[in-house]
């Protein structure tokens, strides 16, 4: 990892392939190589949905070629793109790893995130790129479906398909921003109409002139041009449209030939309404742990508190003893906790109910930063 100053820069990043942000612009990565301890990142938010390849872990760490720097997420310390190198760091025993800073908002570190991953290293799934695609849809939807593709790897058809299913549930633009930075409407019916107007007063203009002054393409210019010359409406009716016309036509003949149109009715003739779905708190019906259960799962986890009671690298430094503190306390309560529950008097068990709650989510969130971190350094977990 200790590469001359003047090599230390390997890893390709790219700033161009999409423009998410609502100006266009995708927050740039500096080229600054930094050293930091491997135990200071945090896992990202990662779009391979299977998390990281072991397989791959254990071959990165066997080879002896420096490994590119990882990409990091200054704010948070969180890994955008590399889980596979720095955990092969950890399981070469580094301490240190080379990493870029990236700045910018959440959604555009998931976006980034899913571009390098798409760019380079292990290939993500499939279903890695339809869901983060699905993601990057409901984060940036003024992107247009080939810029999306191209950050996702997937098709442009793919993307619209992805848009076409969620749009009841996402935010919806007028405009599109396309994979060269440019805002573009997504109705282009007055523009066409503008167009038409255009040709109509100066024919001599160029499809340029028009174009821009229409704010489309020369390529719809020329459309319209053509459209105008057979007579037909600069704006292309939309095959929804042209659907549900045939479909109109289609019923009149059936309806004037005596036909009968089946359909989802009732006995009254009319549609039956759709089945409400019914909300219910998960908390509500799960049923209450018995206390001698509940005591079971902490007589066991005592003998574990008791071992790290005897843990060197604990009990010889400061903050390691304020943890066996933390977990002795807690070993010792579970011996009294049937009687503890009879004992707290009625008007404070709206308080002792309000603070047990707190701790515990203290709790459930220091174990999911230690797991956060025995993901590093740990690649069997």
């Amino acid at each position: 990892m200790n590469q001359p100053e003047g090599q230390r820069v390997q890893l390709s990043i790219r700033s161009e392939a999409v423009k998410p942000s609502q100006d266009g612009q995708l927050p740039r990565i500096g080229n600054e190589v930094v050293s930091v301890p491997v135990l200071s990142l945090r896992a990202g938010d990662s779009p391979r949905l299977n998390g990281e390849d072991k397989a791959h872990i254990a071959q990165l760490a066997d080879t002896e070629t420096p490994l590119p720097p990882i990409l990091v997420d200054r704010r948070t310390m969180r890994v955008i793109d590399g889980m596979h190198r720095l955990m092969a760091a950890s399981l070469r025993g580094k301490d240190m790893i080379d990493v870029i800073f990236f700045d910018g908002t959440e959604a555009d570190v998931f976006l980034r995130a899913v571009q390098e991953n798409v760019a380079h290293g292990l290939p993500l799934s499939q279903a890695d790129r339809r869901a983060a695609a699905e993601r990057i849809i409901a984060s940036h939807p003024h992107m247009s479906d080939r810029a999306i593709g191209q950050a996702s790897g997937l098709a442009a058809r793919a993307v619209a398909s992805i848009r076409k299913r969620s749009s009841e549930h996402l935010p919806q633009s007028n405009a599109r921003v396309g994979r060269d930075g440019r805002v573009r409407p997504l109705d282009s019916g007055d523009a066409r109409r503008r167009a038409a107007e255009l040709l109509t007063q100066q024919p001599e203009a160029s499809l340029r002139e028009v174009a821009r002054a229409a704010g489309i393409s020369p390529a719809t210019v020329l459309d319209v041009r053509k459209r105008l010359a057979r007579g037909d409406s600069p704006v292309p009716e939309r095959p929804a449209a042209r659907k549900r016309r045939s479909g109109s036509v289609a019923a009149r003949n059936d309806n004037a030939a005596g036909g009968v149109t089946v359909g989802h009715v009732g006995d009254g003739g009319e549609v039956p309404p759709a089945p409400q779905l019914v909300s219910v708190d998960a908390a509500a019906v799960r049923p209450a742990v018995p206390l001698q259960r509940l005591r079971a799962v902490l007589d066991d986890s005592r003998g574990v508190v008791e071992k790290l009671m005897r843990d060197p690298s604990l009990r010889n430094n400061e903050q390691g003893k304020v943890v066996l503190r933390m977990l002795h306390s807690n070993a010792a309560g579970s011996e009294n906790l049937a009687s503890v529950v009879t004992a707290v008097p009625s008007h404070c068990v709206t308080t002792v109910v309000l603070l047990a709650r707190q701790y515990a989510q203290m709790w459930q969130e220091l174990a999911q930063e230690l797991d956060r971190r025995a993901r590093i350094v740990d690649v069997n977990i």
